[in-house]
């Protein structure tokens, strides 16, 4: 995950921050999740809420003033120290914004909500992500995931290539179901597959 962490700071370094990008590149990349994507989250003041590769806060920014606890976790330092920057206005609470492996890190509290958009490509251990997932998620609560339709292995930055791994509709399926996710619901958007999950009670 070295190699991820690297590419995303360095888009920091570069001056890129989805947050404030102007509104047609917005627009854009609302093409993978959007405002459908935040309502099916079904978010409310007395929910806890744990967004799956936070980045800058490009989602957070709308999502976190909709909850009551909001926690970001991302693997690249450049852009979670851009994030504190970004999701401050209309909480409630302070957020809780980690720099960390998802995989392996030990969360000490559990959550209503859990989403993420352009995230899992990143991740090799998909059944584990999955099985983390469900062990953080209180009884009903949801896990709104998008998957990138794009089959490529890499991210060609031109300069250098970003190995990913590209995702499924049938393996999300499965590890889900593997994981005691129910789905609820799923869709498509122009570039993306979005399904609904809910813990098992």
């Amino acid at each position: 995950m070295n190699e991820v962490a690297k590419h995303y700071d360095n888009l920091i370094y570069e001056g890129q921050d989805p947050v404030h990008d102007p509104k047609p590149l917005k627009e854009y990349m609302n093409k993978w999740d959007g405002q459908l994507f935040i309502d099916k989250m079904q978010l409310d003041k007395t929910k806890a809420v744990l967004e799956i590769g936070v980045g800058t806060g490009r989602i957070a920014v709308n999502v976190a003033p909709r909850c009551k606890d909001f926690t970001g976790i991302d693997i690249s330092e450049k852009t979670i120290a851009q994030a504190k920057k970004n999701i401050k206005s209309g909480l409630l609470r302070k957020p809780e914004l980690i720099c960390a492996d998802f995989l392996e890190y030990n969360f000490e509290k559990t959550f209503d909500v859990v989403y993420s958009s352009l995230t899992f490509m990143h991740i090799n251990e998909k059944q584990k992500a999955f099985d983390i997932v469900s062990k953080i998620l209180n009884p009903n609560g949801r896990f709104v995931l998008s998957i990138d339709k794009n089959r490529d292995e890499f991210i060609d930055m031109g300069t250098y290539k970003v190995k990913v791994f590209p995702d499924n509709v049938s393996d999300i399926k499965m590890y889900a179901q593997n994981a005691k996710l129910n789905l609820l619901e799923e869709f498509e958007t122009e570039f993306a597959a979005i399904f609904i999950f809910e813990k098992e009670i």
